[in-house]
């Protein structure tokens, strides 16, 4: 007798480089590859060197090609896939690809899941009340939820009126061996970026008016300025490509900025990347629970964030007072930032503390175990 595997169907609106997405590739490359089939369908195409980060041979996708605003047509070309391949759970995850829920149940695939995986820049904190009224009509046709923060799990229940055994609350979890304190290779720095005796500050992140990388290039820009007797050896890594490349880069050459600010894009190497920073910064507008804060910590490094979304549950209760800040405020992240300036044996001291509070929180084998349970309910 043939063991036939669990068939999920992930929807997505883009596979490409960011948190949500490098959190299913997490998921899907921890999942027993003789237990599960995937399937990835996005509604705006993926990326094929994106992809490859997929280590097993059990994924398909498949791309809706979805028209900008209203594009009924992805509905049809969904309830098709749907008939053909057969699921036996439709996982959706966040508002773009809330609406497909409804194909779904039309399609009768059996189990349905969604995830609150963080907030649009337009619905910050889910205010936007065509999306609350969207997400109660939908929680008809949705079996659970997956909430990755205690504010999206406080939202779905009191907001939303999703009741709380319906709900599953599944912090995302970081490879603490992949992205592990290593000696830094400043080789994969510019030539032009190094110098002695650097302190380099960082984020990664697509360069978007959600992540809010604009504050912390102002932050930077305040930090050189209230130290010039430091401002030679102070250095910024952006990581990221997105619509604000443009707008960042003008800001800098107005700063006269060039040789200590490195936009690095899109890369592969990240976990090289933040062995190279020593202090990660993460200035977004809202957030769920953010890889990027967790791979930092794995990494050992500092994390300086807005106290926005799950940022708070990441941050270990001895750092909270001084690393999470007032969305927007300059002086408050200048003020964040400028305590390593002033007293860089904190780097060493922090680094120890938020290792070990991530190692010992937010593993990824803790994360796929919930999963698999989730999964698993559905399938006995």
């Amino acid at each position: 007798m043939d063991f036939k595997k669990t068939h999920i169907m992930h929807i997505i609106y883009r596979f490409d480089t960011g948190g949500l997405e490098n959190g299913v590739v997490n998921l899907i490359n921890r999942l027993d590859s003789q237990q599960y089939q995937h399937t990835i369908v996005t509604l705006k195409g993926y990326s094929e060197v994106f992809c490859q980060r997929i280590e097993t041979q059990n994924v398909q996708f498949f791309d809706l090609a979805k028209k900008d605003g209203n594009d009924i047509s992805i509905f049809f070309k969904l309830r098709k896939l749907l008939k053909q391949l057969e699921p036996d759970i439709l996982h959706t995850r966040n508002t773009a690809t809330l609406e497909n829920q409804l194909v779904g149940w039309w399609c009768r695939v059996p189990y349905r899941i969604h995830g609150e995986h963080g907030w649009d820049v337009n619905d910050m904190h889910g205010q936007n009340k065509k999306y609350q009224m969207l997400r109660r009509f939908m929680k008809t046709y949705i079996h659970k939820y997956v909430a990755l923060s205690t504010e999206a799990f406080d939202y779905l229940r009191d907001t939303i009126g999703v009741c709380v055994d319906d709900i599953n609350h599944i912090c995302n979890g970081v490879d603490v061996d992949k992205f592990t304190p290593k000696q830094s290779d400043p080789s994969i720095l510019p030539s032009s970026f190094v110098t002695d005796n650097m302190l380099i500050f960082g984020t990664v992140g697509r360069l978007a008016e959600v992540k809010n990388q604009t504050f912390l290039l102002e932050a930077f820009i305040a930090l050189t300025i209230q130290f010039p007797e430091h401002k030679e050896r102070l250095r910024l890594i952006i990581v990221g490509a997105g619509v604000l490349l443009e707008k960042m880069q003008a800001r800098v050459i107005e700063a006269d900025l060039i040789s200590q600010v490195w936009f690095a894009g899109n890369r592969s190497d990240v976990a090289e990347l933040m062995n190279c920073m020593d202090i990660f910064v993460l200035p977004s507008l809202a957030e769920g629970i953010s890889n990027t804060i967790l791979e930092a910590s794995a990494s050992g490094l500092p994390v300086i964030a807005t106290d926005v979304g799950g940022n708070p549950e990441l941050i270990a209760n001895a750092l909270q007072k001084s690393h999470l800040v007032e969305v927007n405020n300059v002086t408050e992240l200048t003020d964040a930032m400028s305590q390593y300036v002033v007293s860089p044996e904190l780097i060493q001291k922090n680094s120890q503390l938020v290792r070990k509070h991530c190692v010992e929180n937010f593993s990824i084998n803790t994360m796929v175990e919930k999963y698999n349970e989730l999964y698993q309910t559905f399938s006995n």
